[in-house]
């Protein structure tokens, strides 16, 4: 089974290893501040597994150094940006491709990356159209699996606490394999088939690549290419069903396939939305649910907004558009609980922020944990107070962050639909059903709390780890 603690840091080691893994290193400091490698082989990996995570390593970093500050990743230069005024300087002449697609193809070792800026330039819309169609096409089942959720909580004896965890992990599975992969997944077994397969990928992708232990292991090296071929079998599979034929049910692989992509290129691009997706979505519905219990205040505030908007009427995609607080709430949890907490790219021509040159391919941070909860930007920013995004400003700042807008990614913006269906429903609790409404909120809220690191029933009571 999986563990959200493993899939954090997997994530922040998998973005630096990608590029430790597709470009050699440099040896210039250029004079930006920072510290110097702690060993000759390893640079500052060990003073970052003593701060316990790369997050909160960048987080001293630049308390002591300033906005701009260098460190050593291996025998490679590595540049943070810790402010938003830095990013701005960096972001403007230096867009790239996707950071985290490319990530993942680099590690899954995909290769067929490399078209014209025409030919990626459309296969990125066909990415963001297959995420589109397949939300509108599949709309009801997302009710439904929501719906489904709902009544196996209200099932529970009062007693009884919830394993959010897991019930979130298995919930965003449920979506995205049938949203990406159609009616096969319809089938529990075949989601719990998946949730495996996916749980060895992920967990390697970012460990074993990094420190190289995976291919010093025989086993888990198996287990990791056994896995991992499991899941480009049923995607191949899918892929050839829905080549030439029409389905009721759209899903993510036919606008991939009616974009006259090759076999590869649709694989590829399934592949790296299923894994990404199913992490992104459980993690966002974790979280807004943990942060909804720990403030009444804002709970009632967007159980109103959605009453007013939807009255007894179920959810639509159009009248998700009219939940201002409620992407309010979503991007203030994705803010305050650091849903990425880091980016990277790679500079691909000598740049400069502020005094400071960054060498060619010097593989630069994003600190976006760091950004997110600037004293500067964002006051008291350790607080949960989704009305700050009332700002204009504020989103524009989001939307450079890649958290919004033009700039978010195809997987985020999947995660924000699916958790704001959730929450639509998780408003009708019993009311609805005939049992009165606020007494159903509190059967589940008083079952979900938010705890100081990982989000699961109340502190110290018995859980199942997801």
């Amino acid at each position: 089974m999986l563990d959200f603690a493993i899939f954090a840091v997997t994530f922040l080691l998998a973005l630096v290893a990608a590029v430790l893994y597709l470009y050699p290193a440099s040896r210039q400091a250029a004079g930006i501040p920072g510290i110097t490698p702690t060993e000759e082989k390893d640079g500052n990996l060990p003073d970052i597994v003593k701060s316990g995570s790369l997050h909160e390593f960048l987080v001293n970093l630049h308390e002591g150094y300033g906005p701009v500050v260098s460190f050593w990743f291996g025998r490679r230069l590595v540049v943070s940006l810790g402010t938003v005024d830095a990013l701005k300087q960096h972001i403007n002449p230096n867009k790239t491709s996707d950071p985290f697609e490319t990530m993942l193809k680099s590690l899954l070792r995909y290769q067929s990356d490399g078209g014209n800026v025409n030919e990626n330039h459309m296969r990125k819309k066909l990415y963001e159209s297959g995420v589109t169609n397949s939300l509108q096409s599949n709309f009801a089942l997302l009710l439904k699996l929501s719906e489904e959720l709902l009544d196996k909580w209200l099932s529970y004896p009062d007693s009884q606490h919830v394993p959010l965890c897991q019930h979130m992990l298995g919930f965003a599975m449920k979506s995205v394999t049938q949203m990406v992969m159609g009616s096969t997944f319809e089938d529990d077994q075949e989601v719990i088939h998946f949730q495996k397969n996916h749980g060895t990928v992920w967990s390697e992708i970012g460990k074993g690549f990094l420190d190289g232990s995976l291919d010093k292991s025989i086993t888990r090296k198996k287990q990791y290419e056994d896995a991992l071929m499991q899941l480009e079998y049923i995607l191949k599979k899918i892929i050839k069903e829905r080549k030439g034929r029409n389905f009721s049910q759209h899903i993510f692989i036919d606008s991939l396939v009616q974009g006259n992509l090759n076999d590869q290129q649709i694989l590829e691009d399934s592949m790296i939305f299923s894994l990404a997706s199913c992490i992104i979505t459980a993690k966002l519905c974790t979280w807004a649910i943990c942060f909804l219990t720990t403030s009444e205040e804002v709970q009632k505030k967007l159980y109103e907004e959605i009453d007013q908007v939807l009255g007894k009427d179920p959810i639509t995609p159009e009248k998700i558009e009219q939940l201002r607080y409620c992407r309010q709430v979503l991007c203030e949890t994705v803010r305050t609980a650091k849903l990425t907490p880091v980016s990277a790219r790679l500079q691909d021509i000598e740049g400069k922020v502020d005094k400071f040159i960054i060498p060619r391919e010097t593989l630069v941070l994003y600190a976006l944990g760091v950004v997110l909860q600037d004293p500067s930007t964002w006051p008291l920013p350790h607080k949960f107070d989704p009305d700050r995004f009332d700002d204009e400003s504020v989103m524009k700042t989001f939307s450079l962050l890649g958290f919004s807008g033009t700039q978010e990614c195809p997987e985020l913006r999947f995660a924000y639909m699916v958790t704001t269906v959730l929450l639509s429903v998780l408003r009708e609790t019993e009311h609805e059903r005939g049992r009165g409404r606020e007494r159903g909120r509190h059967r589940i809220g008083n079952r979900l709390q938010a705890p100081s690191r990982q989000p699961r029933a109340r502190r110290g009571a018995r859980t199942q780890g997801p």
